[in-house]
C-alpha cells in the first residue's frame, strides 16, 4: 500500500513503543502532545508497539482522520533509529512503503536521496 508518491508526503514514525489500543484521539494526542506536531497537517505518522509486530498510521486526508493498522504474523518491523531531539524520526513515502513491507534496512540507514533544494538563478552577469 502506498499513500503517496510525491516526496512531498512526509512522515513522521514515534520512536518509542505505542500502546496500538489507542484510537483517533489517543493518537492524536500524542502527535500533538508528545510530538509537538500537526495532526491536521496531513502528514502521516507512524506509531509501532512494543514488540513491533504492529503498526498504525494516523492520517487527516482533508475531511476527517484515518487509522490504518498492519499486523505481521511472523518477523517484526525494523527498529527506528532514534532522534533524541525530537522522538521522531523522518521517512519518505517510499521508506514507509519498505517499513510496511518488513524492510529490516528502515531506519538504519537513509535509503531515500535528500531532497534537491532549487537555487535562484543568478540574475548578475
Amino acid at each position: 500500500m502506498i499513500f503517496g508518491t510525491s516526496r512531498s508526503v512526509r512522515v513522521w514514525a514515534r520512536t518509542t513503543p505505542t500502546d496500538l489500543r489507542k484510537g483517533y484521539n489517543g493518537l492524536y494526542g500524542l502527535v500533538k502532545n508528545e510530538l509537538g506536531r500537526d495532526p491536521l497537517s496531513g502528514d502521516l505518522h507512524l506509531f509501532v508497539n512494543r514488540r513491533r509486530t504492529s503498526c498504525k498510521i494516523l492520517m487527516w486526508d482533508g475531511t476527517g482522520l484515518c487509522i490504518f493498522m498492519k499486523r505481521l504474523e511472523r518477523g517484526s518491523f525494523a527498529a527506528l533509529r532514534r532522534d533524541p531531539d525530537s522522538g521522531a524520526v523522518r521517512l519518505t513515502a517510499s521508506e514507509l512503503a519498505l517499513f510496511i513491507e518488513g524492510c529490516e534496512l528502515v531506519g538504519h540507514q537513509r535509503l531515500s536521496p535528500e531532497p534537491i533544494v532549487p537555487k535562484p538563478l543568478s540574475t548578475a552577469m
